[in-house]
């Protein structure tokens, strides 16, 4: 707790004091239905399903508070939620007591909205009970969510916009899971204790789903580490490029409204935007000094070589525009095609700009890098002629909300084996004038 700012720790409290205080007022519920749902509880709560959504995961418990909702009514629920505490979940004292609190709060909500829409469960056909339940269980995750983003707010441990983007796929978890809590309560009748042992299996199913669905994105990830980690280790001054400059897009494409898959597509792009140097020869991106025509004719052929080298990869989509297209100019003085304003895609438009702020803040073989301060000023010089002013404004805005790490100074680098003579090691993929 102490590691938590006031504001945050008063938030915590408050909660947890609010559900204190409503547990005080439970009034007596059935107590073996109550036993079934809180076992059952425990032990959805212990598969919680990973999420694509970076370190998240969403318990499955949300099926039995849901269920309890229907059978038991608001104090039956709030007494479900508070399972919580006995979670065989690895979490400090503080977010257990936070986490059975909120969950309280949320049955509790949930049972009272849900009893006055349908207030004679039992008594009316099932297919009356869906519609109560579907606004019941938004409501349900609804409260879930901002409970928790509060106080993930007020520990400064996320953003209002992170939260916005991760709210889709949590919703969607927590919707899923808690759509079980109907069939549970909807099978009681007729099956009793049987309805959560039925509901169990597809339940854990969909939890193995999801977790594939985890997988494979973790998957897609340590490729596009290896691919970016090969190219790197041609030029130890670009090492750490690729991660920083699909930041900065990430950093310009949320500033300018874009969500989603294509907010995925667009770090994918970031990541990927130099794989075609691959295909360069290690002598050309070695060479001390600047290359010759032949040379950087060669090097600008790279985005198209990156094309080659990933555009089988199906998942990355309209990421492909910007790895093709990440030199063009809005002049027409870019490379490969030469192509003008808005024939360049906006991805391209987006890395370009990020692409050559990290250039201009990195060290070279042949120069220091510049500050920040000066990578800004050399952006706002070039937009509208080089750059897309709109997307310049949007990194210049996030410079100033985010900040910006430049790189350590690389390592000295090994020297090439002969008869190519010792050089350190450069990109040269832009040579004028912002060599990025």
């Amino acid at each position: 707790m102490r590691e938590l700012p006031a504001a945050a720790r008063c938030y915590v409290i408050a909660v947890i004091a609010c559900a204190g205080v409503l547990l005080t007022t439970a009034r007596e519920v059935d107590w073996g239905v109550y036993a079934v749902l809180a076992t059952l509880f425990l032990v959805c709560d212990a598969m919680s399903a990973r999420l694509w959504v970076k370190s998240a995961r969403v318990s499955m418990s949300y099926a039995a508070t849901l269920a309890a909702v229907v059978l038991l009514g608001p104090d039956g629920a709030a007494l479900v939620g508070l399972c919580a505490l006995a979670s065989p979940q690895r979490v400090s004292a503080v977010k257990r007591l936070f986490n059975a609190a909120q969950f309280t709060l949320c049955g509790w909500v949930t049972g009272v909205v849900f009893h006055w829409l349908q207030p004679s469960y039992g008594e009316v056909p099932f297919a009356r009970l869906i519609w109560p339940f579907a606004l019941a269980l938004l409501l349900f995750v609804v409260v879930n969510l901002l409970l928790v983003a509060g106080v993930l707010l007020l520990a400064q441990a996320a953003t209002v916009r992170e939260l916005l983007r991760d709210a889709g796929p949590l919703s969607a978890g927590c919707l899923g899971f808690g759509c079980f809590g109907l069939l549970i309560a909807g099978g009681w009748e007729t099956l009793n204790v049987a309805a959560p042992v039925l509901v169990l299996l597809p339940l854990f199913t969909a939890t193995w789903a999801m977790a594939q669905v985890a997988e494979q994105k973790a998957a897609q990830e340590a490729t596009l580490a290896v691919l970016c980690q090969a190219v790197e280790t041609k030029d130890l001054y670009t090492r750490g490029h690729s991660e920083r400059v699909s930041r900065g897009s990430v950093m310009i494409a949320e500033d300018l409204g874009i969500t989603g898959a294509r907010l995925e597509a667009i770090r994918f792009a970031g990541m990927l935007h130099d794989v075609g140097k691959l295909g360069v020869s290690t002598r050309v991106l070695q060479k001390d000094g600047r290359p010759t025509d032949l040379e950087f004719a060669e090097i600008q052929l790279h985005p198209m070589r990156g094309l080659e080298i990933v555009g089988q990869i199906g998942f990355l989509e309209e990421a492909l525009g910007g790895i093709l297209h990440h030199h063009e100019k809005l002049d027409g003085s870019g490379y490969p095609l030469g192509l003008v304003g808005s024939e360049i895609p906006e991805f391209a438009r987006i890395i370009g700009v990020a692409d050559t702020f990290d250039a201009i803040t990195s060290t070279r073989s042949y120069r220091r890098a510049s500050t920040v301060e000066a990578g800004a000023a050399e952006l706002r010089r070039c937009s509208g002629t080089e750059f897309d002013p709109r997307v310049v404004d949007a990194f210049l805005r996030a410079l100033e909300t985010k900040g910006w790490q430049p790189p350590a100074d690389p390592p000295p680098p090994m020297p090439l084996a002969a008869p190519v003579p010792t050089e350190l090691l450069r990109d040269h993929d832009d040579p004028a004038p912002h060599d990025p």
